[in-house]
């Protein structure tokens, strides 16, 4: 069994990865913390966890911590894990962030959307963690990068696309729509019941944080600069979340050659999913698993494609995929404690 503890237990990412390794079959829980609610058994925070999680959050404490832990996931605000992770490494921990601490390669880049970085030294051993996409590098990683939710949403989709040159990377449009959850649980005004509810707004457009790590990525797949328009909403539900992507072609194609291209590249990816007939995926149909659904209708007319994915943005978003990574560092079956039944309603 694989001692774990999780740094940041009571947010929501944080919870969500409380639930997944409650249930992982070679996992053990060792160590949550919370400096909110210290002292506090984690089943009176999250009643829905009472006779299956035992654990009493604690102060976080380094040494503590590495006593009884072999892996650490930090599931902090950003800003924190950064002055964490320089002790943890040099105590021998496996390190899974789901800040964006440590998703950059360049230190310019997350200094100019976050704040200085203070552990900049470590950015060249973080391993960006899109387990699809670069899962032999996850492999022998020690210090993980755990995507944000848009650009799992994003990216996912046009990763393979773009790598075999199908789309015009100076036209991609990313219009993207997130549950409340993704919000964090800090009370705000935004998220406020009355101002959320039967409500539909863009937010942060054209300026999100999320767009530089998009960005980065897809640079990747192009071997060339990316600056996709990226525009966020926010949806008046609890968790989901749907991108829906704009691109020219850079060829005239079929649908075929599109699906074969994904089919290819993700062929041995169990969380990917792709929708037959030009089928829009649905948030529901991915609520509280790990999937990514995808879908696509090109305007043959336009030359142009409509891409569609859906996740959620609590799992696949940040703790589904935060475990997925640990399966993969650690040798286990990469679905290990992420086999959760999607609900057909």
């Amino acid at each position: 069994m694989i001692r774990v503890g999780v740094v940041g237990a009571t947010g929501y990412a944080g919870a969500e990865l409380v639930r997944i390794l409650a249930g992982h079959p070679d996992a053990d829980l060792t160590v949550i913390t919370s400096r909110q609610y210290a002292g506090k058994p984690f089943a009176e925070i999250y009643p829905a966890m009472t006779d299956i999680v035992d654990l009493t959050c604690e102060i976080f404490d380094s040494d503590s911590l590495c006593d009884r832990a072999d892996l650490i996931f930090l599931a902090l605000p950003h800003k924190l894990p950064m002055a964490f992770v320089p002790d943890l490494r040099k105590q021998g921990k496996k390190i899974i962030d789901l800040s964006a601490d440590f998703r950059f390669s360049d230190p310019a880049t997350y200094e100019a959307v976050y704040q200085p970085h203070t552990s900049k030294e470590l950015l060249a051993d973080s391993v960006y963690g899109l387990c699809e996409i670069f899962k032999e590098k996850i492999k022998d990683a020690d210090l993980i990068g755990n995507p944000g939710c848009y650009p799992t949403s994003v990216i996912l989709p046009l990763y393979p696309l773009i790598r075999k040159g199908l789309l015009d990377i100076n036209t991609i449009i990313a219009d993207s729509k997130s549950g409340v959850s993704g919000a964090g649980r800090s009370l705000s005004l935004v998220t406020h019941y009355c101002e959320a509810t039967e409500s539909f707004k863009a937010y942060k457009v054209a300026g999100h944080r999320h767009k530089p790590e998009i960005d980065e990525v897809l640079g990747h797949a192009a071997k060339a600069p990316v600056n996709i328009t990226f525009v966020p909403h926010l949806l008046p539900m609890s968790r989901g979340m749907e991108s829906t992507i704009y691109a020219d072609l850079n060829k005239k194609i079929n649908e075929s050659d599109i699906y074969d291209c994904w089919a290819d590249f993700y062929s041995e990816c169990q969380f990917i999913r792709i929708t037959d007939n030009g089928r829009p995926p649905d948030t529901l149909q991915v609520r509280g698993t790990n999937y990514c659904d995808m879908g696509f209708v090109l305007e043959k007319e336009k030359n142009r494609i409509i891409l569609m994915s859906v996740i959620d943005n609590l799992v696949k978003g940040a703790a589904g995929q935060a475990v997925q990574n640990m399966n993969i560092m650690m040798g286990l079956d990469e679905a290990a404690g992420l086999k959760a039944l999607p609900f057909p309603v």
